[in-house]
């Protein structure tokens, strides 16, 4: 195996650890592109383990974006979100566990903006990937203890806020309940599928100087139900009338709106217990680029809820 082949060989790997890391499919595929030009102009010789010197640069890579005052301005808490994917993407692997496909959901991933960069980068190596504290002492440049500690700060962060997982039927079920209640024009239907402290956010299609969060479900369901309700401004805005689908993205519930096949938004939803618990609606441009790309490339399974909105 040459060089190239080599560090081919490790670049979905790489990519899913820079994704979780930064929370955006753009930024990681700049990191891993980054780490590729490193590893050419290495001397690799005296490289002894190739993965494990990946690692450390890609991930040392991605806590530089994070510490950067570019990041810190663009990621504050409660005005970022991060770039959905959809089931099936390479860049959500690895996905075996339930902390693996847990370390990748929207609900994850806003609460590791809590944490600082080093938290983050110790959780998911540790959940995602399995390395041990040694390893991650040696990666970080962070003692064992350290690492420790830094993983239980984490898991406190992570585990105030757990999700129910449920399987790809149970989703699809879950958004084809939301749909009909969300267009119905009936908020009590809505208000029944949420639970009573849901939360809910979305960037407006990137159109706010801000995110726009809401809170309880009944300010949840009129918000929801206003957006579900068709305007000839939002047909404009969405470049036609879109179809509605239930798919996965992000191993959770989600809807995705499309149009002439092309992904206009997404919403997707967090399950505790058997309710929605939060609805994070994404509908900015440059935010939807692989999301996009993917579907397209996607058969579908199931006909759209909605085909004419």
């Amino acid at each position: 195996m040459d060089d190239t082949d080599r560090f081919e060989a490790s670049r979905n790997r790489l990519a899913s650890l820079a994704y979780r890391l930064l929370g955006s499919a753009a930024d990681a595929e700049d990191v891993v592109q980054d780490a590729f030009l490193r590893w050419h102009a290495a001397d690799r010789d005296l490289i002894d383990v190739p993965e494990a010197w990946l690692t450390t640069v890609v991930t040392n890579l991605a806590l530089d974006r994070l510490r950067s005052a570019k990041a810190r301005k663009e990621r504050a808490v409660g005005n970022w979100l991060p770039e959905p994917l959809l089931e099936g993407d390479p860049m959500l692997g690895p996905q075996d566990t339930v902390e693996q496909r847990e370390s990748v959901s929207i609900a994850v991933l806003l609460l590791l903006e809590r944490l600082t960069p080093v938290e983050r980068a110790v959780y998911i190596l540790r959940e995602a990937f399995s390395h041990s504290h040694s390893e991650i002492a040696k990666i970080l440049d962070i003692t064992e203890s350290a690492s420790q500690q830094h993983a239980r700060r984490a898991r406190l962060h992570i585990a105030a806020e757990r999700r129910t997982e449920v399987s790809r039927s149970e989703a699809l079920k879950i958004v084809e309940a939301f749909v009909t209640a969300a267009s119905s024009g009936e908020t009590d239907r809505l208000i029944e599928l949420l639970t009573a402290d849901a939360t809910g956010v979305t960037d407006g299609a990137g159109l706010m100087a801000a995110l726009m969060h809401y809170t309880g479900a009944e300010q949840m369901a009129r918000i929801l139900r206003g957006g579900f309700k068709p305007t000839d401004a939002k047909r404009r805005l969405a470049g036609g009338s879109p179809s509605m689908h239930a798919s996965v993205v992000n191993h959770a519930p989600a809807l995705i709106a499309t149009v002439d096949g092309r992904v206009v938004g997404t919403i997707i939803l967090t399950i505790r217990d058997t309710q929605i618990a939060h609805a994070a609606s994404i509908a900015t441009p440059t935010h939807l680029t692989r999301l996009n790309t993917q579907w397209q490339s996607t058969p579908r399974e199931q006909p759209p809820l909605i085909t004419d909105w």
